[in-house]
């Protein structure tokens, strides 16, 4: 049953919140004290600073969407590799909004607990090739 709540769980926060802009279903979904192991500079490792990362982000790509290539859940581990995807309409960590689109893999990692809400995430992103196709660093056109 956990893994199975954990996945539900997980899946909302990726449709519900970074795919529609539920911020406040994120006090629902993550624990009070949620650990933010890839926050970016400047941003409390926090689920408030989750929440400030996501109206950023949203508001940099409105038409940003997320698919889920994969999906792993074993006790209490999430594990998702990602397809993420949006135009850059916005300013977004010190960057102009360039007005292109780009589509870049991204893999999560939380930990849950015994509610199936989630207490630390890790992730990586293909930086550079979402850079580079946003018109910004190396391979830029």
């Amino acid at each position: 049953m956990a893994a199975a709540e954990n996945k539900k769980n997980a899946r909302r926060l990726i449709m519900e919140v970074v795919n529609k802009g539920d911020i406040a279903l994120i006090d629902e979904l993550l624990t009070a004290d949620y650990i933010e192991h890839a926050a970016p500079p400047g941003l409390p490792p926090t689920r408030d600073g989750f929440k400030m990362f996501i109206s950023g982000l949203r508001g940099a790509f409105p038409d940003l969407s997320y698919t889920i290539e994969e999906e792993i859940a074993d006790g209490d581990r999430i594990v998702h590799r990602l397809m993420g995807s949006g135009t850059m309409k916005g300013e977004f960590q010190g960057m102009k909004p360039s007005g292109k689109k780009a589509t870049w893999q991204e893999m999560h990692i939380g930990r849950c607990d015994a509610g199936g809400r989630i207490a630390e995430h890790w992730g990586t992103v293909d930086m550079a090739s979402m850079l580079a196709q946003l018109g910004f660093g190396p391979g830029a056109d």
